[in-house]
């Protein structure tokens, strides 16, 4: 999987603490400057005035400033099924490869055998992965030897079927029906800051499955780079509880 920051609100804690001061403030923050609006915020800098303003957002549970900067992502290789989970937050908008328009008559099912196209489960190949809902703990080589065989076969038999029916002119939009919920396709996601924090709450949880926490942690580390005092302070004080973050 491959995750990458596309857009973003340029100086999206500048915009929260604007937003924040104008619930309180008798001037008007479009006729200001930033450093007035900021005046009676404590903190020598404006960094640092931003930096106890965030902290006290979002201590208080005052969330809504957080919903006005936006970030864009592009992701390469989710499988479906992760995509599944991901698409239930309603409030996060999704432009997902098409299925129907995209085809996959080209690649080749021997590299399909070897992992490509399909994203490929650790509990395939790993026998001292647990999952969250597993029957039984580690296995041994031979067990995982046996799930990994059985797994190839049946997507590289998958794919095979998929091309064979598109070469009877089956259109791709229904031929896909044969493709495994593993199948990779990519997508574009774009969020606020206060959704991206809900997400995390939700997927990047211990209990989340192992696709969707890798990719939540993936774009926490973007949004510590784009919008660091606030993931510092959700890293630091928040991460880890269900906070009442959904809008």
């Amino acid at each position: 999987m491959d995750v990458r920051l596309l857009e973003a609100t340029d100086d999206p804690e500048r915009v929260i603490c604007t937003a924040a001061r104008s619930d309180y403030s008798s001037g008007f923050v479009g006729e200001q400057s930033f450093a007035e609006t900021m005046s009676t915020v404590d903190g020598e800098t404006i960094e640092e005035k931003k930096r106890t303003l965030v902290g006290r957002l979002l201590d208080h549970g005052h969330f809504g400033p957080f919903e006005h900067p936006q970030a864009t992502f592009g992701v390469k290789g989710i499988s479906r099924s992760c995509m599944a989970q991901l698409t239930r937050h309603r409030h996060v908008s999704f432009d997902v490869q098409s299925m129907r328009y995209v085809s996959f008559d080209e690649v080749d099912p021997a590299d399909v055998r070897e992992g490509a196209m399909i994203v490929t489960p650790p509990s395939a190949t790993d026998p001292d992965w647990v999952g969250r809902n597993q029957s039984g703990g580690a296995v041994d080589d031979e067990v995982v030897e046996k799930r990994e065989r059985i797994f190839r076969e049946s997507v590289t038999e998958s794919v095979e079927s998929y091309q064979e029916l598109l070469d009877t002119g089956m259109p791709p939009e229904d031929a896909r029906f044969v493709l495994p919920i593993g199948t990779e396709v990519n997508m574009v996601l774009s969020m606020n800051v206060r959704m991206l924090m809900h997400v995390a709450d939700m997927r990047a949880a211990a209990d989340s499955q192992w696709e969707i926490r890798h990719l939540t942690e993936s774009i926490l580390d973007h949004a510590a780079e784009w919008c660091p005092l606030t993931f510092a302070h959700y890293d630091e004080q928040m991460k880890g509880r269900k906070n009442r973050l959904a809008p």
